[in-house]
């Protein structure tokens, strides 16, 4: 259920009996993106079959983390009181990998003055 190389509807393998997923109450998980961190690269596709609507993510950043709304709770009011179920969108949070800073194989979110923090982060949107 973690694999999404291929186009894959989310709702099908969320409540999977895979370990992860039970432990985060679905997706809440960075992956770690092919290619060079630092360079502009493609992330990720999410799209909407019915309405085709869709969004593509590009990043210089070696990881996204990817959430479901997990721990919401079951119906939230939103704007124009429309109302959202548990789960009801997702986030694409382009960032370093969690725990970084303890992990002496992972690339280094350490700032040292002097140094420039230059990432990008590419959201688009169409039909």
């Amino acid at each position: 259920p973690m694999d999404f190389r291929q186009p894959t509807r989310i709702g099908e393998r969320i409540d999977q009996p895979h370990e992860q997923l039970q432990r985060g109450g679905g997706y809440d998980h960075n992956w770690v993106l092919n290619g060079l961190a630092g360079e502009m690269r493609h992330a990720a596709t999410v799209s909407e079959p019915t309405s085709g609507r869709r969004m593509d993510v590009s990043t210089t950043q070696p990881g996204i983390q990817f959430y479901c709304g997990n721990m919401m709770p079951e119906q939230i009011t939103g704007k124009g009181g429309n109302v959202y179920p548990r789960r009801g969108g997702l986030c694409l949070e382009t960032q370093n990998f969690p725990d970084a800073v303890n992990q002496p194989t992972f690339p280094s979110p350490v700032l040292r003055p002097g140094e420039r923090y230059a990432q990008s982060t590419l959201f688009r949107f169409g039909r």
